[in-house]
């Protein structure tokens, strides 16, 4: 971080001394960050705000004199703001959580973990990429330019999906594609920032009957569960996080479960799923790039391959991947995303063979599911 550079500056409300002093001290070893104040209640933050308005602010939804999400639709009626929710009602899977995405939150994460190192590290990566994804949200009606951070240079590097799932050689890549069986279509699905309602539209504009769809969204341990049971509610379509070993089936969708790697598998004609641990994968787990791999290795062109909203580039080699065993792949446009980030890098690298705005990719899986039909009844 130069001194020229500009800071994100981070807004923290929570009740809790202790949690508030440890927020502050993870987002403040980030060179990229600085806290410029913190506020126990919704009023002291409204002061805060009045002297000046920070770049992101992380939201506890329990607090006093008057609730979390009453205060964030106040705040985004009145002065959107990108917020991160930190709560400890992220790590029960809370439906409260999910109302807190659906009011204008753009981002989850559960208050951090300090009671030994490695969870410590993993909060800290987690509260601090989260922050720099939000500072970059696109927030409706408010225009305004995002901080450019320099890269940190502290930051562990990253490992690639090497490490759940080794990667083909040129000639097993032909050699697949060559014997590759036509099976039912799938769709694999790679989101982050501002992924919750994103996908959100699109599933709940898909028919009863649509391909099977696999889905890695960053969120935390427990939370997709209360996810996927707000999406099974209110979509044709069934929802559940997914559980190893659980067949792939139509008019299903699975969403890989907070703190674990999805992968695809394929037995003869059929599909399942693998749950599996490891390490963080491009500073993520699940990581999208671990689905996208295994399903290019597992479908090859049976498989469509989209990567929408979200800071970072985990999904843009899997995506790659995906592409060079001839899955059509799609990324979302700048103009619809929240974040920019993940599609932008996954056109980039040439992973992305099309652009659509978000308010197509349901016709798009669709497309593919009647198309893919009527090549395997061909």
């Amino acid at each position: 971080m130069t001194s020229s550079a500009k800071k994100i500056r981070v807004l923290i409300v929570d009740d809790s001394a202790s949690v508030r002093t440890t927020l502050s001290d993870i987002i403040g070893s980030d060179p990229d960050l600085e806290v410029m104040g913190t506020a126990a209640d919704p009023y002291i933050a409204v002061e805060r705000i009045r002297q000046e308005v920070p770049d992101v602010m992380f939201l506890d939804i329990e607090l006093p004199r008057m609730d979390g999400i009453t205060f964030l639709k106040k705040i985004m009626s009145q002065r959107p703001i990108p917020v991160v929710i930190c709560s400890s009602l992220a790590q029960e899977g809370s439906d409260t959580v999910m109302q807190a995405l659906e009011a204008g939150a753009v981002d989850v994460v559960a208050k951090p973990r300090i009671d030994t190192a490695q969870r410590l590290q993993d909060s800290r990566m987690r509260i601090c990429d989260a922050a720099k994804g939000a500072a970059h949200a696109r927030m409706r009606g408010v225009k305004r330019e995002a901080p450019t951070p320099t890269p940190d240079l502290k930051v562990e590097a990253k490992l690639s999906a090497d490490e759940i799932l080794p990667p083909l050689s040129e000639h097993r890549r032909q050699s697949l594609i060559a014997r590759m069986p036509v099976t039912e279509p799938i769709v694999a699905i790679g989101a982050s920032t501002g992924g919750t309602e994103a996908l959100r539209e699109v599933l709940e504009a898909l028919p009863a009957n649509s391909p099977p769809i696999l889905i890695v969204q960053h969120m935390p341990e427990k939370f997709t569960s209360a996810f996927a049971r707000r999406l099974d509610n209110t979509c044709a379509v069934r929802v559940k996080e997914a559980e190893d070993g659980d067949l792939v089936q139509p008019g299903q969708v699975l969403l890989a479960p907070g703190n674990f790697h999805m992968l695809l598998v394929r037995n003869g004609s059929r599909y399942t799923v693998k749950i599996a641990d490891g390490p963080h994968v491009s500073r993520h787990r699940p990581s999208v790039d671990v689905l996208f791999r295994s399903t290019a290795q597992a479908a090859g062109a049976n498989a469509l391959g989209m990567i929408l909203t979200g800071m970072g580039d985990d999904g843009a080699r899997g995506l790659l991947e995906m592409r060079q065993m001839g899955s059509p792949t799609l990324a979302q446009d700048e103009a619809s995303c929240v974040v920019f980030g993940m599609p932008k890098e996954a056109i980039a690298r040439g992973a992305a063979a099309r652009t659509l705005p978000l308010s197509k990719m349901a016709a798009e899986i669709t497309t593919f599911g009647r198309r893919a039909a009527l090549g395997a009844t061909a």
